[in-house]
């Protein structure tokens, strides 16, 4: 999961000042954690502690009101509505990366990344697209090849994988529902070489850069399993200490090694 919020923050400055190339200064004095790794500790809480999603949820975005939720979750954790709202925007998919190093199977997985999509993004897309990540994660974390996990993505969900980043990026603009982020995100790690080389892909398509990294930052961290220290050093430093708690017990749990 860790490798999804490095994604996040590096990617927070570039959101609405897209960049279209890889070699960008990956920290500077803006970068910050958004609404992604808000949702994806919620996540990891939810994990460790047996908590309930909905409830969960509304309590992290109401105590992190300003760090950039989508306007729909926004109504949603104001009311005491626990109804979901029928999104298939891309936030049930930037919070799912733990479901997809916390389980054994990879049925386990789908199962729970439905039930975390659901409680806000119950449309077909929505669910769709956290079940995609979620999934990619799983598979990558079990040492399969990215062909594996490009055509099990392909087979299933439908998502054209073979569009490569220099057809993507001339005329990708910033679109925030599933269908019009997972994709790309994914076929940003099929491009990459190393965890950091999939962030900068990632971000040099444009769009919603900070969700896009998240998204290729979960299942690189799974698929190349090393993180470059100065990396890791410098998000931990961007964290609230109760993040990086929850993150802590969230790797020694499940036996993470960044």
């Amino acid at each position: 999961m860790f490798g999804a919020i490095i994604g996040d923050v590096i990617g927070s400055v570039y959101e609405f000042n897209n960049v279209k190339w890889e070699n960008f200064p990956l920290f500077g004095p803006d970068s910050t954690y958004t609404d992604d790794t808000v949702l994806t500790v919620a996540v990891a809480d939810c994990l460790l502690n047996g908590k309930e999603y909905s409830h969960t949820f509304k309590e992290y975005g109401q105590k992190y009101f300003c760090s950039g939720f989508g306007g729909m979750f926004l109504q949603w954790i104001r009311t005491d509505d626990l109804e979901p709202y029928n999104s298939y925007g891309n936030g049930s998919a930037m919070r799912v990366s733990p479901i997809g190093f916390a389980f054994n199977t990879l049925d386990e997985t789908l199962k729970e990344a439905r039930k975390s999509a659901i409680v806000t993004h119950n449309h077909p897309e929505g669910i769709k697209g956290a079940e995609a990540v979620a999934a990619a994660i799983y598979i990558a974390r079990q040492g399969n090849s990215k062909e594996n996990i490009q055509q099990y993505i392909e087979s299933n969900y439908g998502y054209n994988l073979k569009i490569t980043l220099d057809e993507i990026r001339p005329g990708y603009y910033f679109d925030e529902t599933c269908p019009g982020s997972v994709p790309q995100a994914i076929c940003a790690f099929l491009d990459s070489n190393s965890f950091e080389d999939a962030i900068r892909k990632a971000i040099s398509i444009g769009g919603d850069s900070d969700t896009i990294a998240c998204f290729t930052g979960g299942i690189a961290q799974a698929f190349y399993r090393n993180i470059p220290e100065p990396i890791i050093t410098k998000v931990r430093r961007i964290l609230p200490d109760k993040f990086i708690e929850i993150v802590d017990q969230f790797n020694e749990r499940h036996h993470i090694t960044l």
